[in-house]
């Protein structure tokens, strides 16, 4: 396993350099994401296999994990469950498997998100963000109720949501889907396990429910439905609730 950075200083400060484990056999995306992740003062640690991620998101505890489906040795999803045994960091895909089941099978693995191959950098930064704020948020602020993006503001503890300053009355099932985007804002759920939470596991099957309650959000909350600015759609797979 290699590392293109020295270790972090044992004084130094874990959220000043945030480490990113990097779990991916293939030399030129290690390169790439090495230097564009270096910019960003972020500490990478790389590891060519499923087994030798494992042991470095053990050992070295990483803020993130950056992972590829495709490893020489054995199947990303694997490497999740695994990690998923011990551990709740964020885990983004990279991978070139964009079928929308392996997209579901990830997620529902325990992923965090999805970034297919080819990918942008910015794209993967800004997901990247967003994973580390969701996870400084559930570690350090088990209280926080208030999320805002944009000109939408919801206030989990008193039910209260608005747009640009105006009240919107949501329906009980219609307040419980936002508020379960809200407390994974940024993060893709799959169909499943939205009408898990928002229904029950009874209703895991009833995708028509998701289709019919997005809709009746996004003409509460979208200036625009048929191009939200909040409420996301990832064709085939779930929902994302904009966290930026």
């Amino acid at each position: 396993m290699g590392s293109g950075t020295p270790e972090p200083s044992a004084a130094a400060p874990a959220a000043a350099h945030p480490v990113v484990l990097l779990i991916e056999d293939e030399p030129q995306i290690r390169r790439f994401l090495r230097a564009a992740l270096d910019t960003q003062g972020l500490t990478l640690i790389e590891a060519a296999t499923g087994e030798e991620g494992l042991a470095a998101a053990a050992t070295r505890q990483p803020e993130m994990i950056i992972l590829d489906l495709g490893l020489p040795d054995m199947d990303g999803l694997e490497v999740i469950r695994r990690v998923r045994e011990w551990s709740a960091i964020p885990i983004i895909i990279l991978s070139a498997r964009g079928q929308e089941r392996d997209k579901i099978a990830a997620l529902d693995a325990g992923a965090d998100d999805y970034v297919s191959k080819p990918f942008g950098v910015g794209e993967l930064l800004a997901r990247m963000r967003v994973a580390l704020r969701h996870s400084a948020r559930g570690a350090g602020e088990p209280g926080e109720s208030k999320f805002s993006v944009g000109d939408l503001q919801v206030d989990l503890a008193q039910r209260l949501v608005s747009v640009a300053g105006a009240p919107v009355h949501l329906t009980p099932i219609e307040y419980r889907l936002l508020a379960t985007l809200v407390r994974h804002a940024g993060k893709l759920l799959t169909h499943h396990q939205l009408l898990n939470e928002v229904w029950g596991p009874s209703h895991t099957e009833q995708a028509h429910y998701l289709r019919v309650y997005a809709a009746q959000l996004r003409r509460k909350l979208e200036a625009d439905p048929a191009r939200p600015r909040y409420l996301l759609t990832e064709p085939g797979v779930g929902y994302r609730l904009a966290a930026e």
